[in-house]
Formats: structure tokens, C-alpha cells, sequence
């Protein structure tokens, strides 16, 4: 009995492997691997991102799924714990098979995946803004890289329809992205002629809660001269920060704040009334008006009613690293679709040069190398009601340069990945 089962399932697999199905396709379903916080400190930034990342799914598999195949997310919580993500991900790739994952918030984080994607052979995309400095064939970086971001914002603050800002504050949580970030922007000031003691550079670590020296600091050095803050503090330190900014009567007019990982979700539980012209940068805001983006944000607010989802359901929000994740996600469904194979080498090829409509309102595409978006740079100040009006953008979208060109060095580096990261 049981000679005559193995010889059936013998006879099945090379039945399989002679029409050249891959291994994702023997089942009804292809996995993907849902990797973010859902507790500690990232959850606040982190959560609504798996909950587009199913909304996405959910959307896929109504047109009918990819390859006739629906997908199937397997969703874990690494709960803000860096380590705790590389064994997540070893789960999913080896024990729950998943085609893909999307996920990761923190640099800290993506830097705990990649050897493990790397090692495996998996496929990782990345959402968020980050450091550059970084390159893998496992990875697809939907988010800005710092000449999408980073150093489009200081030139504004530097202009005179910026503020004509001489003295700077880089203010950030203490892990690879803030430090990194804050690396290429002292080079970058360097090199515009701002001297060393016109710059401060203050970290505080993840969870942090107090501002208020720091706060009180910063109103010191701002008597110094025309004054900017580049805040690259994450998770939900930042609702303290803004609070402590608007019980110090810190105003925008006098040192404006720019912050790279500030946008809607991170301003729900703050009172934006004293925050108003404060700043953010990034490649995507709700406030921007076309039809795609009024199309995406009634199918999440939607979404977010069906799903009774905590906060979202009574006032929905969407951001940019939303908005980055259903762009990867899209992208990949078109590219397995091209490769016609989840096999990671295949839809790696697959992923050059694909396109998406973004709601950003471009056309999104995937460099033909660099494995990184081109993507248009928008400033918003904030508003009273936590959203955020374009006061500034490129007038195109922009290549990501992954090797910043104020890093000594970065000018013999390759701009597209090899076999191993790059880093």
C-alpha cells in the first residue's frame, strides 16, 4: 500500500516537473510573506502597512489573482525587534514557502533580513525611505533613497522661498538611517559652505519620550542664526517630539522642522494646531488631488470600514510608504505575471523597467538596474487637520542614486546589484 502511494506521488511529481511547474504553482495558492511590526515601538508607523499589504492582496485576488492563482498572506509580527526579523523571515521563506515578502520599516530591521534573503534566495520589498549606501538582487527598495528625499528637502530649506536657513539641527533616532542620512547631509552642508559649528547632531534612542532638554537646546542654538531642524526620529517618539515643539512655542516660522518619517498616520494622536507649517518630505501625500489617488483612498476608506480596522475605520489615512507598498505590490503581480514564475531569478529580470500608475499621480517606474523607483519629491507643511499641502515638487520624477555622491568613494561604486549586497 504504502509502495504503490509512493509510486503515485512519484508519478505525479514527474508529471509536474515535465510540464515545468514551479514549485509555487503546485499548490492552489502562492504565499507572501507579510514582515511588520504589530506591537512596540514601529507599530504605529508599521501596522496600517500590513493592513494595505491586505487590503492589496484582497484586490488582486477579486481580478482574479496572478497566474489564476490567489494569494495567501502569511502575516507574522516581529514586534520592533531587529533580530526577531531574521527569524521571521528564515519562517517564511523555509517553513511557510512564500514567494515574496514585503515588509520591514527600520533600516535596522532590512539589515536584519538581507543576509537571510540573501542566503535563501528570497525576494524582499522594501517600502520605506532609507540611507542608500545599500544594493542587493534580493531586494526591490520602493521608498526614497536620500536624493529622492534627504537632500531635496535641505536645499529647499537653504533656498530663499525656504527659509534661507544657515545653522542646522540633524535630530534623529540612534540606528543606521538617522546616523547614515545624517552622514550624507553634513557632507552635503559641507560642501555648501556650512562650518561644522553651525551644525548639531543630536540621536535619542527607539522609544524615547522626554524632549525636553532637547527641545530647549535646539531654541538655544537657533538664537545663532536662521535655523532648521532635519528630524529623522522614528516610530512613536515622534507624537513627544511634536508635543514637546508645541509646548516650547517652537513655531515654524522661527525653526522649521522637516521630517523624513513623519507623515498622516504619525500625526493621528497629535494636536496639529501648533505644528502648522512644519514640514515633511516624501513622494506621496494624501492632500494630492487626481483621480487615482481619489480612487485609492475611497478603496482603502472602504477597506478600513469593512474591516473595522482600529483608528482607520473612523478617520482613514494613507502615506507614503502605503502608497509604496501597493505600488511593489502591483509591480510584482507584474512581473511573476511577465516571468510567467514566482522563481525569484525570473521575476528579479521580470522587475526591470515595469510601470504602475501611482497615486502620487506618475507614472511609477522600476530603474532597469538599480532596483530602485524613480519617483517625484513633494514638501508639505502641515495643516490644522494633520494632512499636509504641497508647497514644493520636482518638476519630473527623479532616479534614485542608491551611492550618494557626497560619500567619499561612492563614484567607483557599480549602480546596479550583483550576486552579494553591496553595502
Amino acid at each position: 500500500m504504502q509502495r504503490r502511494f509512493t509510486l503515485k506521488a512519484i508519478t505525479a511529481s514527474v508529471a509536474l516537473a515535465a510540464m515545468g511547474a514551479a514549485p509555487a504553482f503546485a499548490q492552489d495558492t502562492i504565499k507572501v510573506g507579510i514582515l511588520h511590526s504589530l506591537s512596540g515601538t514601529m507599530a504605529i508607523s508599521e501596522t496600517a502597512l500590513k493592513d494595505m499589504a491586505l487590503m492589496t492582496i484582497e484586490e488582486i485576488n477579486k481580478k482574479g489573482g496572478v497566474m489564476g492563482k490567489k494569494l495567501e498572506p502569511v502575516v507574522v509580527d516581529p514586534a520592533s525587534n531587529w533580530p526577531l526579523f531574521a527569524e521571521k523571515t528564515k519562517q517564511l521563506l523555509g517553513q511557510d514557502k512564500v514567494a515574496v515578502i514585503f515588509g520591514c520599516w527600520t533600516s535596522v530591521s532590512r539589515k536584519s533580513v538581507l543576509p537571510v534573503v540573501e542566503e535563501m534566495n528570497g525576494l524582499l520589498f522594501y517600502p520605506v525611505q532609507y540611507e542608500g549606501e545599500e544594493l542587493s538582487k534580493n531586494v526591490f527598495y520602493t521608498g526614497a533613497a536620500p536624493n529622492q528625499q534627504a537632500i531635496p528637502a535641505v536645499e529647499y530649506l537653504m533656498s530663499k522661498e525656504g527659509g534661507s536657513a544657515k545653522r542646522w539641527v540633524l535630530l534623529g533616532t540612534d540606528y543606521v538611517y538617522p546616523r547614515t542620512t545624517n552622514k550624507i547631509l553634513r557632507a552635503f552642508l559641507k560642501s555648501k559652505g556650512v562650518k561644522d559649528s553651525d551644525i548639531m547632531e543630536t540621536y535619542t534612542p527607539f522609544g524615547h519620550s522626554d524632549y525636553q532638554t532637547i527641545v530647549a537646546d535646539i531654541k538655544k542654538f537657533s538664537q545663532g542664526g536662521k535655523t532648521a531642524v532635519v528630524s529623522t526620529i522614528n516610530g512613536d517618539s515622534n507624537v513627544p517630539f511634536y508635543k514637546e515643539l508645541g509646548n516650547a512655542g517652537l513655531k515654524a516660522k522661527d525653526v522649521p522642522v522637516v521630517a523624513f518619517s513623519v507623515g498622516e498616520e504619525e500625526l493621528r494622536g497629535v494636536d496639529t494646531k501648533p505644528l502648522v507649517g512644519h514640514l515633511a518630505a516624501w513622494n506621496y501625500f494624501m492632500s494630492i488631488k487626481n483621480p487615482t489617488n481619489a480612487a485609492w483612498i475611497k478603496e482603502w476608506s472602504e477597506y478600513a470600514k469593512a474591516k473595522k480596522l482600529p483608528g482607520q475605520a473612523d478617520k482613514p489615512l494613507t502615506n507614503d510608504p502605503m502608497e509604496a507598498t501597493y505600488i511593489g505590490m502591483h509591480m510584482w503581480k507584474q512581473a511573476v505575471e511577465k516571468a510567467k514564475s514566482t522563481d525569484t531569478d525570473k521575476v528579479i529580470a521580470a522587475m526591470a523597467g515595469q510601470t504602475f500608475n501611482a497615486p502620487s499621480g506618475i507614472v511609477s517606474k522600476m530603474d532597469e538596474k538599480n532596483h530602485h523607483l524613480h519617483k517625484s519629491v513633494f514638501i508639505g507643511e502641515i495643516q490644522a487637520d494633520g494632512q499636509f499641502k504641497v508647497v514644493w515638487k520636482t518638476k519630473e520624477p527623479v532616479k534614485a542614486k542608491p551611492w550618494s555622491p557626497y560619500i567619499e568613494g561612492n563614484d567607483k561604486k557599480k549602480d546596479e546589484p550583483d550576486g552579494k549586497s553591496k553595502v
